[in-house]
């Protein structure tokens, strides 16, 4: 165990090493964007319905990064990932049963959206709330735990681009319509672009993990983990990142060409430079002490690029 680390009040330890608000926060909010905006261009924008689905994602989001940290805790207590966590387990700041706790409360407070959403858009939102719980503990729980077997990496990548954008674009397409047909709607009328305009903030929220991975290759080493850096490199882990981040800016060209819209949708070329600056440190660096920093400015990289898809799509 390290013995420098500084004791966060109990407040900071919630906020900071829990929650990751500067993390979870534009991760959660970007595919929601971009769903508003092409409900906005097909005229199906209904606000309520996708804030509602924006905070229940938000929460089931928190629920599994306390799942994640409660489990590094208990299966690798010496594994000295998180100190702090380490640390204030120590002195009482934190306990277990604290934690188990912040888990059910943020999916049961996500749940407490579920009468209204149930109300406008139909029995598919049970489904799809029950899904997106199970992908947010699967990663770090379970009988295969996804984070651990190394196949994040694609779960990122369908909760992130597919999964939540299509979710959010159905709950505002359904409060315009019956809900008699509501599973009818849901599999026959949600239009294939929902599910495919939110591609390259899946992209960009595997690329989030992936700088993660390389960084904390050392303590997933340690706990007998498979990730990318692990199983094949960090040069591999690095060419995933670029491929990635190239897929990312192409899009838009295709959603251009492909839609026939606008040319405001190459709105996201904007954060290019910013992109290509983190690309360049998780190319160069791989120390913990460098790489910590970027993967807040790597989460904001998602929601600025995700706002300006959302407005060039809704214009």
């Amino acid at each position: 165990m390290r013995d420098d680390v500084s004791k966060p009040s109990r407040r900071d330890l919630w906020i900071h090493w829990l929650v990751y608000p500067g993390h979870s926060l534009p991760t959660a909010a970007a595919p929601v964007l971009v769903a508003m905006g092409l409900a906005i261009h097909d005229c199906v924008f209904a606000f309520v319905p996708a804030l509602m689905g924006f905070v229940a994602s938000w929460l089931i989001h928190i629920g599994g990064l306390f799942t994640d940290n409660y489990q590094l805790v208990v299966r690798y207590p010496t594994v000295d990932e998180h100190p702090e966590l380490l640390a204030a387990l120590r002195d009482g700041t934190l306990t277990l049963s604290g934690m188990r706790w912040a888990i059910v409360v943020c999916f049961a407070l996500a749940a407490l959206t579920g009468p209204y959403l149930l109300h406008v858009a139909g029995e598919p939102v049970i489904a799809i709330g029950l899904l997106g719980m199970a992908g947010s503990l699967a990663y770090s729980s379970g009988p295969v735990p996804f984070g651990k077997h190394g196949i994040s990496d694609a779960h990122f990548f369908i909760m992130f681009g597919l999964f939540a954008p299509a979710a959010a674009y159905y709950v505002q397409m359904a409060s315009h319509s019956e809900l008699s047909s509501s599973w009818n709607l849901l599999l026959h009328d949600v239009p294939p672009r929902a599910f495919v305009v939110g591609l390259p903030l899946g992209a960009l929220a595997v690329n989030i993990l992936i700088i993660d991975d390389i960084r904390d290759r050392a303590f997933d080493k340690a706990k007998d983990w498979r990730t990318g850096p692990l199983r094949f490199g960090i040069g591999w882990s690095r060419a995933e990142y670029v491929v990635l981040l190239a897929f990312v800016y192409v899009a838009p060209f295709w959603f251009w060409l492909r839609w026939q819209l606008d040319a405001w949708v190459l709105l996201p070329l904007l954060t290019l430079p910013f992109a290509c600056a983190l690309a360049r440190t998780v190319w160069t660096e791989d120390s913990p002490d460098a790489l910590l920093p970027i993967t807040p400015r790597a989460a904001f990289l998602c929601l600025g690029y995700a706002t300006l898809l959302a407005v060039g799509i809704a214009l």
